[in-house]
């Protein structure tokens, strides 16, 4: 290389001074605290987080067991079943005239598979980079639609639902052991009460007549007046009868 000749070095004054530069990422291990050994220490926080949790689940299911109602009845026409709080605005879709009744595959395969399928499209029909919701309309208009549909339907169901006689028809009743061939069995299954309050005097579109606290008298006086929902005059018997199925039921108490 002759001297006054040479290489010369030519810069672009577009690209920026460190735009070539790769910068090597920092060891993590520079910053004290920040990193932990995988096992023990990340597992064993992991842990107790977990275990803190179970422990309350556990704690909520012993302050507050689940309801448990009478033995299940196939012959119980009257039942009126209620799924959990999380199926309601399904359930109430089988109340409607267009989705009940010889409509039932209506009600629970096609509205309810139409509207999951979609929610699953609905992350398809905007697939841009925008993340604010003003920006992302029909993906939104779809949530929102199915969240206030999934709350009317809940709503509806349970301001539609009867607790009270949900809450008497599933209560567990201690049972009491009575004879059949007792003459006040024979006139209870000669008359319409057997077919609202059971064979077994349990219950069904009627209350259970075990333990009722009643007295003979007030039986009696039921028969001929009624009560609540059931009808005057249901009794079709002599006095004499009536008595018999009056003290009938005033001794099925439990001992």
């Amino acid at each position: 290389m002759h001297r006054g000749k040479g290489m010369k070095f030519v810069g672009d004054s577009r690209v920026p001074y460190k735009a070539n530069r790769t910068k090597t990422p920092p060891d993590y291990s520079e910053y004290p605290g920040k990193t932990e050994p995988f096992w023990p220490d990340f597992l064993l926080k992991e842990w107790m987080v977990g275990a803190v949790f179970l422990i309350g689940y556990l704690i909520l299911t012993v302050a507050h067991p689940s309801p448990l109602e009478a033995q299940a009845d196939p012959t119980n026409t009257g039942y009126i079943p209620l799924p959990d709080w999380y199926f309601l605005f399904l359930y109430q879709l089988l109340k409607y005239e267009y989705a009940s009744g010889p409509y039932n595959i209506i009600g629970a395969m096609v509205i309810p598979g139409i509207a999951f399928g979609a929610l699953l499209l609905a992350p398809f029909l905007d697939r841009g980079p925008e993340r604010r919701p003003m920006k992302r309309p029909l993906p939104v208009a779809f949530m929102l639609l199915a969240i206030a549909s999934m709350i009317f339907l809940t709503w509806e169901s349970v301001v539609n639902h009867d607790w009270k006689a949900a809450a008497k028809q599933g209560a567990i009743v201690e049972t009491v052991e009575f004879d059949k061939e007792s003459d006040g069995y024979k006139v209870y299954a000669g008359q319409s009460c057997i077919n609202c309050h059971g064979e077994n005097l349990e219950g069904g579109a009627g209350p259970s007549l075990m333990n009722t606290g009643l007295t003979a008298d007030e039986v009696a006086k039921i028969a001929h007046e009624g009560i609540g929902g059931m009808p005057p005059d249901q009794y079709k018997g002599s006095d004499e009868d009536l008595q018999k199925l009056a003290e009938f039921i005033e001794s099925l108490k439990a001992k």
